[in-house]
């Protein structure tokens, strides 16, 4: 991927070195009561395995509401060092990302709002909950921020076979894919549906929600590549690989031999790669209506 020398984004919080906000006596969730370890154990492990977000079942578990008020409040952040070539990296995703969405947003007669990206390491406060490296990188909406432990990417080359620095961008892209559904109204109107709906419904409505991120992602990497070349040679097939790593079957299938479609809430490898192969050959943000397609 082409990005050095690229412009980098202003929105870029470097918090590695505060060493996060837990609070004592266990985590708690905006307005919730105290959840304890063993709780958050729970969470890591079930998300891991059946690919639903952490931070949302730290919601359930604790009945907390993730859309309160950030758990602690957070340390004050600094602009990555310059010679830090990972943040660098992300700072330069992260302003494509905003140079693409702009310009969408100014074509559908709107206005873009920039979201910030945060780096950590360990456990981090937000407005969502407080944030593990383990959950991998999340969006929280209430403060409509990117949350990323840059060690993660060493888990998505080794652990999950995702190497490549076009499948650590498509990452980025897909995280700002939510930002997107956010400003949009998509995601309170699906987190609306989900509490009027059974699990198996919820669940499809969030598997909806994650391929058109997917979607929104390759809408990104189409406009960056047409406005900017950035892709070398191996660079699709990168983010393509990526995202058949991270599908729900692909993870329950490597963390317990068995695959459960029904618990599905990201979607599978194919639809996965489906739908960001979509975004990436139409470039059409009409094109990533997951909900009003008859399949998925």
């Amino acid at each position: 991927m082409r990005w050095q020398g690229n412009r980098e984004s202003e929105n870029v919080e470097d918090a590695r070195g505060s060493g996060g906000g837990r609070p004592p006596g266990g985590v708690r969730l905006g307005g919730g009561r105290g959840i304890g370890l063993g709780t958050i154990l729970i969470a890591l492990v079930a998300g891991w395995i059946f690919g639903i977000n952490p931070l949302t079942l730290l919601g359930m578990l604790g009945g907390g509401d993730l859309g309160g008020t950030p758990v602690a409040q957070q340390s004050p952040a600094t602009r990555p060092p310059a010679d830090d070539t990972m943040a660098r990296f992300v700072s330069v995703v992260l302003a494509d990302t905003e140079d693409v969405w702009h310009e969408q947003f100014r074509q559908m007669g709107g206005t873009y709002r920039e979201p910030k990206l945060r780096l950590f390491r360990g456990a981090e406060p937000t407005a969502c909950g407080m944030g593990q490296s383990a959950m991998g990188p999340f969006y929280c909406p209430g403060d409509e921020k990117v949350y990323i432990d840059l060690a993660f990417y060493d888990t998505l080359r080794t652990q999950l076979g995702a190497p490549g620095d076009f499948a650590q961008a498509y990452v980025i892209a897909h995280e700002v894919g939510h930002h997107v559904q956010n400003l949009m109204g998509i995601t309170a109107k699906v987190e609306q549906a989900r509490r009027r709906s059974s699990e198996a419904q919820g669940n499809a409505m969030s598997v909806r929600l994650e391929l058109q991120a997917d979607c929104f992602a390759g809408v990104w990497a189409h406009h960056a590549q047409k406005a900017r070349q950035i892709l070398e040679q191996g660079d699709l097939e990168e983010a393509l690989n990526a995202a058949s790593r991270i599908g729900d079957d692909a993870l329950q299938r490597q963390s317990s031999g068995t695959v459960r479609p029904e618990s599905f809430t990201h979607g599978s490898s194919a639809q996965r790669v489906t739908w960001f192969r979509r975004g990436m050959q139409t470039g059409s943000v009409r094109e990533c209506n997951t909900f009003e397609a008859r399949s998925v």
